[in-house]
């Protein structure tokens, strides 16, 4: 027995034979005005997420994926802060190369002896010459350094433009489930509004009716667990930016346009490529320079120091010249230089350290890829066709008297359901295309590692 007026009989005719498979809204959800007034009473706004930061309108502006990452490079302050870990290198390897500067002193031996003015009176210049190349080595230990931490700047880059291409996608994708909810929350209220002319009908009873309700009211909680999650993502995206941006839609689209990714040659690049590696190997030359530094300290210095005066004893003027040189005795720097080779030998360490982590998190990253990509396949192929031809049957059956309408609703469910997880599928792929690419480098947000990195021992001439 049919229980609907015969405006959805005529849409059901136009919708079984012109159903566009782009088309993200289902023909027989047109029957609802949505200017209506409400099966249930809506959410209370005290509880909903009112933030202007969040809202979107009409006018809200759109944003492309080419522009965020314009503004990122702008604005996010961790770029900032990797720069200056640059500049503060640069700084270091100035000033080790510095020469010393002289001491100029006043002498005055014996002054008010039986009233005299003093025996001498004359001033003193000293200089320190430093031997054995130590300045330069110096230097070109903080010149590698800085080095480090261009490697390491680089990488910071990677983190954040790979976070905000991820959070671009997240944002798309939750627009994206935005519609596919609100589709689902309309199939609801014809769900309902079909169970409560069954019940005036006698073939449902209050069950139906109260489960009919309370499906409503959970498809309403899923639109706007769904608008929360719209509004938390892009909140993250214009966090990652490092700016209050005015809430808008992606323009864009979710599904992935590249080629198949080979994990042998991604790994191969990534060992070439990653700024993680570069900065290993740059930091073990900095230890190898470090070395050579230490080695030489031991090494001693010049210190020469002279100067002219009076003698008011002879009332003579007259002139004094001071050689000083440290016997390296004792102390020939070895405990520093052993700190040195061992550190060299921890960063060698470090690199295959970094090596089997890039290894791991690689293959972490290509099991979700392969993973959701055989599943956004197969639901482009198989899945997706077969449900919507399942939801189109269930129409045509339904105009020839051979459909229950709730049957047809059930259908159209299933079919959207699968659409959802196929928005999940496609962001999945996204997001693990994007970390493979960019040399799974992620948390723009992070603070620049330090060119000094952890476990490092720094070895200097005193331990301090």
């Amino acid at each position: 027995m049919r229980i609907f007026c015969g405006m959805l009989i005529s849409l059901a005719c136009v919708a079984g034979s012109a159903i566009n498979a782009q088309d993200q809204t289902a023909d027989h959800l047109s029957v609802f005005d949505r200017s209506k007034p409400k099966l249930l009473q809506e959410v209370s706004p005290d509880l909903r997420w009112n933030s202007p930061q969040t809202t979107v309108t009409e006018e809200s502006p759109s944003y492309d994926l080419q522009s965020l990452l314009d503004l990122a490079g702008q604005s996010n302050p961790t770029l900032i802060q990797a720069k200056m870990q640059i500049s503060g290198e640069l700084a270091k390897a100035l000033q080790a190369g510095l020469y010393p500067n002289p001491n100029l002193s006043y002498v005055a031996d014996n002054i008010g002896v039986e009233g005299t003015a003093g025996e001498f009176h004359g001033a003193v210049v000293q200089q320190r010459f430093v031997t054995a190349n130590k300045l330069e080595l110096s230097r070109s230990k903080y010149l590698q350094r800085a080095k480090v931490a261009e490697h390491l700047a680089v990488a910071q880059q990677f983190r954040v433009c790979n976070d905000v291409r991820v959070s671009y996608v997240n944002v798309l994708a939750a627009q994206r489930i935005v519609d596919l909810r609100e589709e689902l929350l309309k199939t609801a209220e014809d769900h309902l509004v079909t169970t409560k002319e069954m019940y005036n009908e006698g073939q449902a009873n209050q069950v139906d009716v109260h489960q009919a309700v309370a499906d409503y009211r959970r498809e309403q909680l899923q639109v706007l667990e769904a608008e929360n999650h719209v509004c938390q993502e892009f909140i993250r995206l214009t966090s990652l930016i490092g700016l209050e941006l005015s809430p808008g839609m992606m323009e864009g689209e979710l599904e992935s346009t590249r080629e198949l990714i080979d994990f042998d040659n991604a790994y191969g690049r990534i060992l070439t490529c990653s700024p993680e590696i570069l900065a290993a190997y740059a930091k073990l030359q900095e230890d190898n320079i470090t070395i050579q530094r230490e080695s030489v300290q031991w090494v001693p210095d010049l210190v020469i120091s002279g100067g002219s005066g009076y003698d008011f004893e002879t009332r003579d003027p007259v002139a004094q010249f001071k050689i000083q040189i440290e016997v390296p005795l004792y102390d020939r720097n070895q405990g520093t230089v052993r700190q040195a080779q061992a550190d060299w030998t921890r960063q060698k360490a470090e690199i295959r350290r970094t090596e089997l982590d890039l290894r791991m998190r690689l293959a972490e990253q290509y099991d979700t890829y392969i993973s959701n990509l055989q599943q956004a396949v197969s639901y482009e192929e198989t899945v997706l066709p077969e449900s919507r031809a399942a939801y189109e049957t269930s129409l045509k059956s339904y105009r020839v008297d051979r459909e229950d309408w709730p049957e047809v609703l059930r259908d159209h469910r299933e079919y959207t359901m699968r659409r959802i997880e196929q928005v999940a599928n496609l962001r999945n792929v996204r997001t693990a295309e994007v970390l493979i690419g960019g040399y799974l480098l992620e948390n723009g947000l992070q603070a620049p590692s330090n060119p000094t990195p952890r476990g490092h021992i720094d070895s200097v001439p005193k331990p301090r």
